[in-house]
């Protein structure tokens, strides 16, 4: 039950049901422009001619085609990107009720399951450049965390202790992961190597901390704790040093993670009655919200470019799936549609 408990408040904002916690469209405009030669005709015919050379290069048709290349904004024809591309979820829609990881195009396309067990693997996140994804799964008795190459391959374990170690997060160099985990009898924040050596603990509250996010220089990570009475949102340097609470609300805000210019901080947050998608900058200020459902929005995840925000919806039958949207709130598409959930997406 305990488990249970911390996934869900990982995905939600407690007190709400059974819900799931980086893609620009950069439109090309190409102008020509025609040059006509002068004509070699004498004097009183060039002035003669002069009027209408002017108006030949003054209706250039290029320019006036240019609207024609902006409003299409399908994923998969205009997102850039770095690393994979690709999105991690899971799901249980393999029947036999446990969750397991799958990567999508970034617009739904071509979904590929990667993990095969009978017990739960979840929380994928993929590496900063794209070849390896850490996850969290209990196939060894509790939740550890695990890593693979992108294709699924050369699954080995990271953390071994009797505790829950969940929510892994890449630094950006790809040479530590930050998690959470109750090994020192609360939840706390610590970061390990990415091969899973010196695992140190950041945070010491009698309170929990929670998923942990770094920021795109390395210098600091943003989480969520409770140490005020309700879920608040935090940053404190790399080593632990100088926590600095980013939000203040009478309600919950959660789920914190560092858009990739490092300006941004998307977020879930109940004030507004519902669980609900918002961003704010890095320094807590100009605080919102972006989406607007009367079911909840949970679980934000930025596209490597920036330009887009993953996340899971129940907007849509009251099943859990996953949804992107501009990083204004604009274009929120449906990218799953399966009676299971899907959850934990990962740019």
């Amino acid at each position: 039950m305990k488990v249970l408990y911390v996934i869900l408040i990982t995905i939600l904002i407690a007190g709400c049901g059974p819900s799931a916690e980086q893609m620009t469209a950069t439109a090309v405009l190409a102008q020509a422009q025609t040059q006509t030669a002068a004509p070699t005709s004498t004097p009183t015919t060039t002035s003669t001619l002069t009027p209408t050379l002017t108006p030949t290069l003054t209706l250039t048709p290029t320019p006036t085609l240019t609207p024609t290349l902006t409003p299409t904004f399908t994923p998969t024809s205009t997102l850039t990107f770095t690393g994979s591309g690709r999105i991690a979820f899971d799901t249980q829609r393999h029947g036999r009720g446990n969750g397991e990881i799958y990567v999508m195009n970034a617009d739904g396309s071509a979904q590929t399951r990667l993990t095969r067990n009978s017990v739960d693997d979840f929380q994928a996140a993929w590496s900063p450049d794209g070849s390896q994804i850490v996850f969290v799964s209990d196939r060894d008795g509790n939740y550890e965390i695990y890593m693979m190459s992108a294709d699924g391959s050369n699954q080995r374990r990271l953390t071994n202790n009797s505790a829950e170690d969940v929510t892994p997060a890449w630094s950006p160099d790809c040479k530590q992961i930050a998690f959470f985990s109750d090994r020192d009898g609360n939840y706390e924040i610590y970061v390990m190597n990415a091969d899973g050596s010196t695992q140190t603990r950041l945070t010491n509250n009698e309170v929990d901390d929670y998923s942990p996010k770094w920021s795109p220089d390395s210098k600091q990570i943003v989480f969520f704790s409770d140490r005020e009475g309700d879920f608040e949102i935090y940053v404190m340097n790399a080593d632990g040093s100088d926590e600095v609470p980013l939000t203040k609300n009478s309600s919950n805000d959660a789920s914190p993670g560092w858009s990739p210019d490092g300006k941004r901080i998307a977020f879930v947050s109940g004030r507004d009655g519902n669980n609900e998608i918002y961003v704010m900058n890095a320094d807590g200020s100009n605080q919102t919200r972006l989406t607007r459902n009367l079911v909840s929005d949970v679980t934000p995840a930025w596209s490597l470019d920036g330009s887009w925000i993953v996340f899971v919806s129940e907007r849509d039958g009251g099943n859990e799936e996953i949804y992107t949207m501009r990083a204004d709130g604009s274009e929120q598409t449906r990218l799953t549609n399966d009676p299971a959930s899907d959850l934990f997406p990962d740019w």
